[in-house]
């Protein structure tokens, strides 16, 4: 998957895959999640950010400098995947913040729960480019949908998604069926 595949989404296999419906695939490639919208557990930390961007023509830019500025490194959680959606903000933005039907810019790193594998970073499909989508049940999972629901520009969330929020039954490109998700999420833009 590649943010590419993505960008009609948010990135390839997370964003198409975040791509909501119920067991298609987008032109992109990346097959659609299914719907649902179970309540989400929510921790917040208290670090705080700030992000800028640069735009050039429609491509919106990761901040250059500060903390959205690195790839996240993080290690999936021990224990037992969560059945509920987990949210915990790692650094709390300020900017304008991200509803439903908003367009956002995103990067992030998703893994695998049980395996603690990468199976798609938009960090690596496009480097220095943040990925677009509108957040919305019919773009993306509903575990994106639901976990970046408040989120501030500048503000970097880890998302603990479970299959009924993800893909489901479905095996994605690098992703089991039934596989608990995690992300990390930077939230570089929103257009409301």
């Amino acid at each position: 998957m590649n943010a590419k595949t993505l960008t009609s989404g948010l990135a390839a296999a997370t964003v198409a895959a975040l791509l909501a419906g119920c067991g298609g695939s987008t032109a992109s490639g990346v097959a659609l999640a299914p719907g649902g919208g179970p309540t989400s557990d929510t921790v917040t930390t208290a670090t705080t950010a700030t992000a800028t961007t640069t735009t050039s023509a429609d491509t919106v830019k990761v901040p250059s400098t500060g903390a959205l500025s690195k790839e996240p490194v993080f290690s999936v959680p021990t224990g037992a995947a969560p059945t509920k959606l987990q949210t915990k903000d790692m650094i709390v933005g300020t900017g304008a913040t991200a509803k439903t039907g908003d367009k956002v810019w995103v990067s992030y790193v998703g893994k695998v729960y049980k395996t603690g594998k990468v199976f798609d970073a938009s960090w690596k499909d496009e480097p220095g480019a943040a990925v677009e989508f509108t957040l919305s049940k019919t773009s993306v999972i509903p575990g994106w949908v639901d976990g970046l629901q408040g989120m501030r520009v500048g503000g970097r969330r880890e998302l603990i998604i479970p299959p009924s929020l993800g893909y489901g039954d479905q095996e994605e490109s690098g992703i089991p069926k039934n596989s608990t998700l995690v992300f990390v999420v930077d939230l570089i833009k929103v257009q409301k």
